[in-house]
């Protein structure tokens, strides 16, 4: 990395903006789960899960929401929540939903990758972007 990259705080102020709104969407998502939301119990009784499956997959979103937020472990919290937009890929696409459902989870695991990318030196000088 030149000097200029490294004193430049833009990049990292751009990728702490951009990682806030994943955090926000998944915490917004993890908290309907967790205080039993009438509109997500109603949506994971039509996707077929059973009861208890609400409560669970809001702590594992909560976790790893968290791991993400948290700088010392961002990455693996980023890898995590890629493996949880994942499944929310494959249950919209399983139910036949829209390409808008389908793609939601994805264009949000890449702004959080986005925001990683750019709020994380360690990460800039792993994976560099040629010109």
């Amino acid at each position: 990395m030149t000097q200029s990259q490294a004193s430049n705080p833009w990049p990292r102020r751009i990728g702490i903006g951009l990682s806030v709104l994943p955090v926000a969407m998944l915490l917004f998502s993890a908290s309907a789960k967790l205080g039993s939301n009438p509109e997500a119990v109603a949506g994971f009784k039509a996707m077929g899960y059973p009861d208890g499956a609400l409560l669970k997959i809001g702590i594992v979103e909560l976790i790893v929401t968290i791991l993400y937020a948290i700088p010392a472990t961002s990455v693996l919290g980023a890898i995590l929540v890629t493996g949880y937009l994942g499944g929310a890929v494959d249950v919209h696409a399983r139910m036949g939903d829209e390409l808008g459902k389908i793609l939601f989870p994805v264009i949000l695991g890449a702004i959080a990758w986005g925001g990683l990318y750019l709020r994380d030196p360690r990460l800039r000088a792993l994976l560099p972007l040629k010109r």
